[in-house]
């Protein structure tokens, strides 16, 4: 097999220009910070209802199944 893709590559390469990634401030750093601190808040707060549904439901099937099982007393 030979080259038979290469030049099609290599001509979107030479569109290619490199560019220099800008530094991030000390106030774009602290937002980006700030941000990331309320999304962990918000995924844990979503996390904790979940669990707590979960385990209401749980509670409320196993007292169901408690009711309904005969007792071997």
């Amino acid at each position: 097999m030979g080259t038979v893709g290469w030049p099609s590559t290599l001509s979107c390469m030479e569109e290619f220009k490199h560019r220099e990634k800008l530094a991030t401030t000390k106030e774009e750093r602290a937002a980006r910070k700030e941000k990331s601190l309320w999304d962990a808040q918000k995924a844990l707060a979503e996390r904790k209802k979940v669990e707590d549904s979960f385990r209401a439901n749980y509670e409320r099937l196993k007292a169901e199944r408690l009711a309904r099982e005969p007792t071997n007393t």
